[in-house]
């Protein structure tokens, strides 16, 4: 009986020592590697370049893929849930998912990036209280975001803080190479032709820290409607200013853009579709224009290689 009861002994200790090494083995895989998970591809892209091979980031949504529209599926809820922080653009972009980080909060950190930018670099919405969530597309407010994500990541990963402060001072770097780029390209265009004309009004960022004009034919957000009136609004705007261009979006059907080059056309205006533009979404992953450098600067080169 003696015997038997040893070995039972044995036995449970030796559980126990095994599951405290598992648990101890779990804990410094974890502090060695951050699983993120992140709601846009621009968000994503900047976490990926601040963490390096020290994060995990799954993005819930791909190219193509509308924000403002986007209703979490059961998997993306599994990745959220089993994510160690989330990140995601906020200031209501991504507003079908807002009571989804309202609970993973409790939980874990969940990061709206839009909360670290300071007041006065945002733009308000027409007719509303709201801020323009579309930060991105001003990269002065993006290097805001690129220190946001540094000091979230540092938090959770103290030992590699002085890798992440490394890798976020060379991405803004980059960032602010890129900024210089499209104020001298932006520049090239002639000052009557500085208007972009797109299907929603995604690129008042952009207008704003580059010197073009922007129209959209629907509002901040695709889940607000738009009318003929509002084409007609539009084909006037492009009749009675001579604008020779408009531009589609990757996440919007082309359909509405459409709509407004046959209107100007029935008024006896030649406008052509200068080219499709990233708003929303970046391009397809290992692509260029699947990272945020490469996204943005797609976009100036088409935007100026048609309006010049």
């Amino acid at each position: 009986m003696k015997k038997w009861l040893t070995s039972v002994v044995v036995a449970i200790v030796a559980i126990g020592l095994l599951a405290g090494c598992n648990s101890e083995d779990t804990t410094t895989e974890d502090l060695d590697e951050i699983n993120v998970t992140a709601t846009t591809g621009q968000v994503a892209d900047v976490v990926k370049n601040v963490g390096g091979d020290k994060v995990k980031v799954e993005s819930l949504m791909g190219p193509g893929v509308d924000p403002h529209l986007y209703q979490a599926s059961q998997g993306d809820i599994k990745k959220l849930d089993e994510a160690d922080i989330i990140f995601y653009n906020g200031l209501h972009l991504e507003g079908k998912m807002d009571t989804i980080f309202q609970k993973m909060s409790k939980d874990k950190p969940t990061v709206a990036v839009g909360d670290s930018v300071p007041e006065e670099m945002l733009l308000g919405a027409d007719d509303s209280d709201a801020h323009d969530p579309h930060i991105w597309f001003d990269i002065q407010a993006w290097i805001v975001v690129v220190d946001a994500v540094e000091q979230e990541l540092s938090k959770l990963s103290p030992d590699h803080k002085e890798l992440f402060k490394e890798n976020a001072t060379n991405y803004k770097k980059e960032l602010e190479e890129l900024d210089e780029y499209a104020k001298k390209q932006i520049q090239t265009i002639p000052d009557e032709s500085r208007v972009l004309v797109t299907a929603h009004d995604a690129f008042k960022y952009f207008g704003h820290a580059y010197g073009l004009e922007v129209m959209g034919l629907q509002g901040l957000s695709t889940d607000s409607d738009y009318g003929l009136r509002d084409v007609q609004v539009l084909v006037d705007t492009l009749v009675d200013r001579k604008i020779k261009a408009v531009f589609v979006e990757s996440s919007i059907s082309e359909n509405s853009i459409s709509a407004v080059v046959e209107g100007a056309q029935k008024q006896n205006h030649d406008v052509v579709i200068g080219g499709e533009l990233f708003s929303d979404a970046m391009g397809k992953d290992g692509t260029e224009e699947g990272t945020y450098l490469g996204m943005f600067k797609h976009n100036v080169d088409t935007i100026v290689g048609s309006l010049k």
